[in-house]
């Protein structure tokens, strides 16, 4: 059982200790409860002494990202085996009945700012733990989006519509767009913007860089490479790595595309997207336009707009050629988080259950990090899912071997840095883009499912 949880402080066996010891310390600590019920969104709030208080959803929200079975009901057998009565002395004795209607509603009543602010303090304090992350004066932050289903239940369609087409005004599916921002070095998640369908991720991003603090280097694909996202950069602080299509960049260059490194600024024209409320100014940057070639694929050639204006022209091509990582970091939370799809009931607890998913997410890469300082190497290297199993087990027994939690931990330690990535010494076969769907009994469900039920009525009826 997780009978000692992580937004628990370890008070006894790491008070000066080095190595292992001093990264056992860290990793407790990232979530100190003083730390959390110092939280703006707590703060001023008055909260009964119910037994699932704020501090034990948040830990069972997260458990049940961590267990491979999400349900409530296992969360809730969980708190009854005394895994969070260190947040809540007597918790699990003061748990009479299998009703899981109490979570429930703690779930609900836990306000959804407070999640938000958990994910930026539990990021912040991971990527400042991680030393040499990248640059020396700005720290690199991926950007990137994707999309997460939901049921149509609730308030969810009217948030999250479903996404239409030319081939039905509507399906059935809703969808929430996310946007995030990840440590480059660490890849844990700094913060994250929701919004629905009708919001795109441009609009997310640029609210994402203007509610973060300054000294971040922004590194985006083509879809964040226009004006709007420079701007939003400049008016807070930071600064931008930005990869631009051949069409835009030939415009901003002024002439036919070279390789080389371009100085120049970049001027908005009467049909650019604009923050209303930020300068409008031209901004200062180098258009660096790169050719690159690997065996067996076709040239590709890189239009990147940057801020930065002394690092050079191939230092600024490694650095991007890092944004891959961001890929894989959404496809780790949707996966291996298993929140690709969420099961829930309204618009507001489809929110939380994403970021409690990314919290859980950046526990994983806290304790990747610690192993790989361990090591001395690097944390991207290990692997995610294989990190997440070992994590799992070891968090099973934390709580019933407090005296040998050095032991172990060190133990885990070497665990964890032993599960590398694999170095692949044949070349991949190129997959086709699809799937093979296997035979199913019934039918697909076309349309609403009420509308269904009207026609299996009349066919009743008439026979």
């Amino acid at each position: 059982m997780y009978a000692y949880t992580i937004i628990c402080i370890l008070q006894k066996n790491t008070s000066n200790g080095h190595g292992a010891a001093r990264l056992l310390k860290t990793f407790v600590r990232l979530l100190p409860a003083h730390d959390l019920l110092r939280l703006p969104a707590l703060r001023g709030q008055a909260f009964y002494d119910r037994l699932f208080n704020p501090l034990v959803s948040l830990w069972l929200l997260l458990f049940q990202r961590l267990n491979a079975d999400h349900s409530l009901d296992a969360a809730l057998a969980h708190a009854r085996t005394g895994g969070a009565d260190s947040l809540k002395p007597g918790l699990a004795r003061g748990l009479h009945s299998d009703s899981t209607a109490a979570y429930s509603d703690s779930r609900q009543r836990l306000p959804e700012p407070f999640l938000l602010q958990v994910l930026r303090l539990l990021g912040d304090k991971i990527s400042r733990q991680h030393a040499g992350s990248g640059g020396q004066d700005w720290r690199p932050v991926l950007l990137d989006g994707s999309t997460v289903r939901l049921r149509s239940l609730g308030d969810i369609p009217k948030e999250f519509p479903p996404h239409g087409n030319q081939q039905t005004a509507a399906g059935y599916w809703c969808l929430m767009r996310v946007v995030a921002g990840f440590c480059a070095g660490s890849g844990v998640a700094l913060d994250c913007a929701l919004g629905s369908l009708r919001c795109s991720e441009q609009a997310l991003g640029a609210e994402l860089m203007r509610r973060m603090a300054a000294g971040c280097l922004f590194i985006g694909d083509r879809n964040f490479g226009i004006f709007l996202i420079a701007q939003a950069a400049r008016a807070r602080g930071h600064q931008v790595l930005l990869r631009l299509t051949e069409v835009r960049a030939a415009k901003l260059l002024g002439r036919a595309l070279r390789p080389g490194d371009h100085a120049l600024s970049w001027q908005p024209t009467r049909q650019t997207q604009r923050l209303p409320d930020a300068s409008t100014d031209p901004i200062p940057g180098r258009l660096l336009v790169l050719r690159r070639h690997r065996p067996g694929f076709r040239p590709l050639r890189l239009c990147l707009f940057t801020t930065l204006l002394e690092s050079s022209l191939e230092e600024l091509a490694q650095l991007y050629g890092r944004r891959w990582q961001v890929e894989l970091n959404l496809r780790y939370v949707k996966t291996q988080m298993e929140s690709a799809q969420l099961e829930v009931r309204s618009a507001a607890m489809a929110r939380k259950e994403w970021l409690a998913s990314l919290i859980a997410y950046n526990l994983v890469r806290a304790a990747m990090l610690c192993a790989a300082q361990h090591a001395q190497t690097d944390p991207l290297s290990l692997s995610f899912s294989a990190c997440r199993r070992r994590l799992e087990g070891w968090l099973k027994d934390f709580g019933t071997t407090k005296r040998r939690a050095y032991a172990r931990w060190q133990q885990l330690l070497q665990r964890l840095a032993q599960c590398r990535l694999p170095k692949r010494r044949k070349k991949r076969p190129n997959e086709p883009r699809a799937q093979r769907h296997l035979r199913q009994t019934f039918p697909p469900l076309r349309g609403k499912r009420a509308a269904a039920r009207k026609i299996l009525r009349k066919i009743k009826t008439k026979s």
